[in-house]
């Protein structure tokens, strides 16, 4: 189970986030994209241009005019109608592939008529629809058609305007197996054709168009380019591609399209209802004339069964309004860019953010932790939202945002399951020898304890029962018996200690070693450990008191106290180890208590100790002595009683 809260499970789970991202999948994508589609439902484009009318074919203006597809004369009529009021650029989302199928010459083909004079005279009379439309088109010269793609190969070669490249742009370009172009004598009379369709989308959103195709080596430009070039007055276009794909599409040496390396182009969708939309039956009764003046148009179907509707950020819409959308961001100039090196320097910047959250989040407590997140995953989202808002830059926050909480989270968790574990290692190593409010504030701040080791200034004492030995013969066919005298004893002298803030270190058989000023620091822990002392002497009378009515032994014990310096923390090996302290303050406190029994006194106390606390205690000097060890004479005490 630690394995999961190591800091390198942490680290391997962001190296996974970071090469999920690198790897771009679908759902990486979507994630992006669904972020992208509600920046611009939020913040749609605000500046929306008036050039552009769309004109829908409804359901109504089938049922006045007939089904679909009328005539291509009235279409004629139609764009007539739209020229005369002044449309400078006809674009027509309608793909008319075939010929009028109600054109006089192709009813013609049908009639059973075997006299080659008569149907040679019938086809001087009757109306050749294509030809007529074709015509009025071309009186206008503002006709921009419509081209397909399929996925059946043909030998279908288009004529387009020319376009040059610099540098090899076929590799970047979407490539289909064929194209659908508008029928022949149709085509005749538009002053551009232009292919009309979108970018491939995993979940069928509407956000890209490109601006080039290929079909094998052959490059189509779209409907948008078309009118690009149309109304910059230029007869070809450049396509400029460098090591990371098409870098520039331009109609002048000023003018193009900002592209991404697929030659696509990203529509900055504003607000669709604030466009100019007619009805046919408006054009074919010259009704708002005035608002055809000058714009440009796009024709498209909006009938049930007819039309086909497409997913966009702002929802479901026909393929003209998303047409105009597209136009408009041209017209406006409000683009929306995405650097072909963008990927790359999003994954650097989310790896980045993910080593400094492992770094930094060991080492931060949770009530910062969650501020931490806060700031990072609101700088993150507010600096994409704010490129995207005021320069149009589409930078993706979504993945970024999404590793940053997990790895949080990751990390977070650890350090609530390391401090978890510390806490119980904490109790289990202190409940029984340390005050349980002491160990409620180590619990509180695993900090207050240094397990590896430390250097403090602390007072010892160990205390140890005289004349054992007696004691031990009395029971020796009953030791069960004196294992519980010697309990009573531990235990009674082990909550004096325990009570005035002292750790007790360990027992040894029948000695008690304890020391205070660690793990936490201990104010007067020389005061205390002497004040520890005299309450044991008192309780250990108490206890003599019940002992003798219970016929038992009596016990008298010897007390060694000392202060100074010492190493103390965690000690003992890998597999097992005690919080305890060792130095020579530590064994000078041992001598003292071994010392007690020649001196002739309960209470032994060290010149260090007696040096601080002499205002508090009466004490009583005693002799000065050489202790085992040392070569020095140490002066020490007792108290008066």
């Amino acid at each position: 189970m630690k394995i999961f809260t190591s800091i390198w499970m942490v680290i391997v789970f962001a190296v996974v986030l970071t090469g999920v991202r690198i790897d771009n999948s679908d759902t990486v994508k979507i994630l992006r994209y669904k972020t992208w589609d509600h920046f611009q439902q939020v913040h749609p484009r605000q500046e929306v241009s008036d050039q552009i009318v769309v004109v829908n074919i409804t359901e109504s203006d089938i049922k006045k005019y007939g089904q679909w597809p009328w005539p291509r004369h009235i279409l004629g009529i139609f764009h007539s109608n739209l020229s005369e009021a002044g449309a400078i650029l006809v674009n027509y989302n309608i793909l008319f592939a075939e010929q009028d199928r109600m054109s006089g010459t192709e009813y013609l083909k049908s009639m059973p008529i075997i006299n080659l004079e008569l149907r040679e005279q019938l086809g001087k009379v009757l109306l050749d629809t294509d030809a007529v439309f074709s015509a009025v088109m071309k009186q206008y010269g503002n006709a921009v058609l419509m081209m397909s793609v399929k996925n059946k190969k043909d030998n279908t070669i288009v004529r387009t305007t020319q376009i040059i490249q610099k540098g090899d742009a076929i590799p970047w370009l979407y490539n289909y197996a064929g194209i659908v172009p508008p029928h022949t004598k149709v085509a005749a009379g538009s002053t551009a054709i232009g292919v009309n369709v979108t970018s491939p989308e995993p979940d069928a959103v509407v956000r890209k168009m490109p601006m080039l195709i290929r079909v094998g080596d052959k490059i189509y430009p779209s409907m948008i380019l078309e009118n690009i070039r149309l109304i910059n007055k230029s007869k070809r276009i450049k396509v400029i591609s460098k090591q990371h794909g098409i870098d520039q599409i331009l109609v002048k040496k000023d003018a193009g399209i900002p592209v991404n390396h697929n030659a696509e182009m990203y529509i900055n969708y504003a607000e669709p209802t604030d466009y100019t939309q007619l009805t046919a039956d408006e054009v074919f009764s010259n009704e708002h004339k005035d608002k055809l003046a000058g714009k440009i148009v796009v024709v498209g179907l909006d009938a049930a069964g007819l039309s086909v509707l497409k997913y966009t950020p702002h929802g479901l819409t026909t393929d003209q309004i998303i047409t105009a959308q597209a136009l408009d961001t041209t017209m406006t100039g409000k683009y929306l860019f995405r650097l072909a090196q963008a990927d790359a320097y999003e994954v650097f910047f989310m790896a980045l953010l993910l080593l400094l959250l492992i770094i930094v989040l060991p080492r931060t407590s949770v009530l910062l932790a969650v501020p931490l997140l806060i700031f990072i995953e609101g700088g993150v989202a507010y600096a994409s939202f704010v490129a995207y808002a005021n320069k149009g830059f589409l930078i993706d926050p979504s993945f970024i945002m999404l590793s940053v909480f997990l790895v949080w989270s990751h990390s977070v968790y650890n350090n609530f399951a390391t401090q978890s574990r510390l806490k119980q290692q904490i109790k289990r190593q202190f409940e029984h020898y340390l005050d349980p409010r002491m160990v409620k504030k180590l619990q509180k701040d695993p900090g207050l304890l240094k397990l590896g080791g430390e250097t403090r200034y602390m007072t010892f004492m160990f205390c140890d029962i005289r004349g054992f030995t007696p004691i031990s013969e009395q029971y020796k066919d009953n030791p069960a018996e004196l294992t519980k005298l010697i309990n009573r004893f531990l235990t009674r002298m082990t909550n004096v200690i325990i009570a005035n803030s002292g750790t007790v270190d360990k027992f040894m058989g029948d000695c008690i070693m304890a020391f205070w000023n660690a793990p936490l620091d201990t104010e007067n822990h020389q005061m205390l450990a002497v004040l520890t002392a005299t309450q044991m002497q008192s309780e250990l009378a108490t206890l003599n008191e019940q002992l003798t009515r219970e016929s038992l032994p009596n016990i008298k014990v010897g007390i060694g106290i000392n202060s100074g310096e010492a190493l103390v923390g965690n000690m003992g090996s890998d597999q097992r180890f005690d919080y305890s302290v060792i130095g020579d303050p530590v064994n000078l406190a041992a001598r003292l208590e071994s010392a007690s029994k020649t001196l002739g006194h309960t209470l032994i106390v060290g010149e260090a100790t007696k040096k601080v606390i002499e205002d508090k205690f009466e004490f009583k000097f005693v002799d000065s002595i050489t202790v085992k060890g040392k070569t020095e004479q140490i002066k020490v005490y007792t108290l008066e009683r």
